[in-house]
């Protein structure tokens, strides 16, 4: 019955995305033009007006801290938490005026429209289960980043679908070390809410918290595998904190409620 009732809002979603495609010969032709920043400019001019598309036609309140922990200057990774699809409206709300791709599963390549719109916005795909597959797209998106594009990563490696979050893959920061580019970790609670907790869209409130960069450049190994443990961490615990807020706000409605 979830699914049944959640089949408008997917064609509607996917209608948004062929939407957004329309932008494509604007986004190729400043890749085309060998400007970076302007196309930089042109996926965050249109990404961020489907996002926000999106979050209005699902009801997603989105709030936002800590924006001024993002770089002035490109080249930089999201590490986030990943709790629900919504996470890459929020981010992408999150850093209005700002390019970012992302990295998704290689299944989303084939998919009508998503696969498209994942490659023009600078975004990449990874297999799960080919480890040198997988090697060779965090070299690719290194170069990336090094060339002043933004990416982000979700180290957890699939949805927690839930407030609780996954234990970091190995690995999970090369694209940031090998691009010797700033980490800036990211929290986002209650993302699952939209989708996952029901298995059918309904309204929600998402935080996203944006925590000061770590600069990867001038780390030893010893100090990238430390640095690795620490955004971890901050991401760990300031996703309690998230956590903490959404239930004292549940608890003030039911109380008013009463």
């Amino acid at each position: 019955m979830g699914k049944l009732k959640n089949l408008p809002d997917g064609i509607r979603l996917l209608n948004s995305i062929r939407v957004f495609n329309r932008s494509i010969p604007e986004i190729d032709k400043a890749r085309a033009s060998g400007n970076p920043q302007l196309e930089r400019q042109t996926i965050a001019h249109y990404t961020e007006l489907w996002a926000r598309n999106v979050a209005d036609m699902f009801h997603m309140d989105i709030i936002v801290e800590g924006t001024e922990n993002i770089p002035a200057e490109d080249g930089f990774v999201f590490i986030s938490n990943h709790q629900g699809y919504a996470d890459i409206i929020a981010l992408l709300i999150a850093a209005p005026g700002r390019q970012i791709g992302f990295v998704a599963k290689d299944s989303l390549a084939k998919v009508p429209y998503i696969g498209q719109w994942i490659s023009r916005i600078r975004g990449m795909f990874i297999s799960r289960g080919d480890a040198k597959a997988a090697l060779r797209t965090i070299q690719e998106g290194a170069k990336t980043v090094k060339n002043g594009f933004n990416l982000i990563i979700f180290p957890e490696g699939t949805r927690s679908r839930g407030p609780q979050m996954g234990a970091f893959k190995p690995g999970s920061f090369k694209l940031a070390t090998k691009a010797k580019a700033p980490i800036v970790p990211v929290a986002i609670s209650g993302s699952y809410h939209v989708y996952e907790e029901k298995g059918y869209a309904q309204p929600a409130t998402i935080r996203v918290s944006i925590l000061p960069p770590v600069n990867t450049a001038e780390l030893s190994r010893h100090e990238i595998t430390e640095a690795e443990k620490s955004v971890e961490q901050s991401i760990r615990q300031e996703l309690v904190r998230l956590t903490r807020m959404d239930e004292q706000e549940k608890n003030d409605v039911n109380d008013h409620d009463k």
